[in-house]
């Protein structure tokens, strides 16, 4: 299901106070961001943190809250560490914290009320102790803000909203685009939509939408924009496939694979499975998706019911082949590898709290095993495409010329629109790595 887009600052705050009891938002974000910092995802937190809350509004509020928070990133930790005599161990209380005072941040015209609420949420989370300690560090945050704002201004992790080791790898790798690639990162992602081509065409579709009122901007051959962004249940046709949610730059990498009628297609690490179905719609007939998470697996399995296409799922690593591949070798492999989801940060802020200085080179030792090993099934004369979603070059760039060079037989083919293979995250697509390589027949 699509998640709403964040709210903008102006649009949070004192309004939900009134409707849907903004400090349950506040404690439910503040779980979410609890479990965060201790090093859970956030796609495995939400549930715990937000099934407490029976009104959707209330939940995508909570959503937002929490977004917000891990999208700051450097800001209210600079502040508390300023605001505080000792550091604070309870993870919750810390989150609640967290929690207010980036919405104290964008709303300080709503500064008793938001106290108040960030209070009530301390007694509804068990910590009625600490209610004193909230009030007092919020109170004190909006009697020295500009003194505080002042002294937090220049760094570096304020300003661009991402751990120093990330700044200072993005900046060596993309030094004339490091601060455009940060600051978009920051942006709430759109709501991006893969027209199923096999139901009409994208134009057809985007006049389906502006029936409805929705409106939306082509991104793509098959790419639409919608905006403002709504749940999928109001997209006509979703749940009969005519739509499925993926990003731009997502989508290119079908069409760079180019499957031809009667090539047998693996997809490797397939979950959630938007590459799946985009190469079935695109005209796959046999096709392989393999996952190495049964639940995972599960979501392709969904998916693929959902747009009516069939593919073999199987549970597998792509690692080791022995376990699961029937001995026919591949036309084309889709090698869609986990990596450190760099280049898609909007769309999970979390990843900028969880992932450490070490690992794009624990991804890149994995991503070459993968390389190695669905090398070895691709057919002579097939191709495999390689994608990221990272911006780091060690995941990237590195790891081709790496497995070049072990390969000497491995062709690079061309990919003319996307040079050198990298695409930078922009307001209207994530960060991608693509590369085509070809086996000779």
């Amino acid at each position: 299901m699509a998640l709403p887009s964040e709210l903008r600052p102006d649009q949070r705050g004192i309004a939900r106070a009134d409707a849907l009891a903004l400090h349950l938002q506040y404690g439910a974000a503040a779980q979410a961001v609890a479990r965060v910092l201790g090093g859970e995802s956030f796609e495995g937190a939400r549930s715990a943190a937000f099934n407490t809350l029976a009104d959707p509004r209330a939940r995508s509020g909570a959503r937002s809250f929490a977004f917000a928070t891990l999208r700051a990133y450097g800001a209210a930790p600079a502040l508390l560490e300023r605001l505080l005599h000792r550091p604070i161990t309870d993870q919750v209380l810390l989150a609640l914290l967290q929690v207010a005072l980036t919405d104290l941040r964008a709303n300080p015209q709503h500064a008793h009320t938001l106290v108040d609420q960030a209070v009530h949420a301390a007694m509804g989370l068990g910590r009625g102790a600490a209610r004193g300690l909230v009030n007092a560090v919020l109170r004190n945050y909006l009697r020295h803000r500009e003194t505080l704002e002042a002294a937090i201004a220049d760094i570096p992790a304020v300003q661009y909203r991402h751990p120093d080791w990330w700044i200072r790898r993005v900046r060596a790798a993309w030094p004339d685009d490091w601060q455009a690639v940060l600051r978009v990162a920051d942006l709430p992602p759109p709501l991006t939509i893969r027209v199923n081509l096999r139901h009409g065409s994208r134009d057809a579709y985007q006049a389906r939408l502006a029936a409805l009122g929705l409106g939306s901007r082509v991104l793509g051959d098959a790419a639409l924009a919608v905006e403002p962004a709504v749940p999928v249940d109001q997209l006509p046709g979703f749940a009969q496939g005519w739509c499925s949610v993926q990003d731009a730059g997502a989508q290119r990498a079908a069409a760079l694979l180019g499957v031809r009628p009667g090539e047998r297609v693996l997809d490797a690490c397939a979950a959630p499975g938007g590459k799946t179905t985009h190469l079935l719609e695109l005209g796959a007939t046999s096709l392989v998706a393999l996952e190495r998470d049964p639940l995972r697996a599960a979501r392709v399995s969904e998916n693929l019911d959902r747009v009516g296409l069939p593919a073999q799922v199987i549970v597998g690593d792509a690692t080791q082949p022995a376990t699961w591949w029937d001995g026919r070798r591949f036309d084309a492999i889709l090698a869609d590898v986990p990596c450190t989801a760099s280049g898609v940060v909007r769309r999970h802020p979390d990843i900028k709290w969880l992932r450490q200085p070490g690992d794009p080179g624990r991804f890149a030792r994995e991503q070459q095993a993968i390389l190695r090993a669905l090398w070895s099934v691709l057919a002579p004369g097939g191709r495999m495409l390689y994608v990221t979603c990272s911006i780091f070059p060690e995941e990237n760039r590195e790891r081709i010329d790496a497995f070049m060079a072990q390969r000497p037989e491995a062709v690079r083919l061309p990919l003319d629109d996307i040079p050198g293979g990298q695409l930078l995250p922009t307001a209207d697509h994530d960060g991608f790595f693509y590369a085509l390589i070809g086996k000779p027949a």
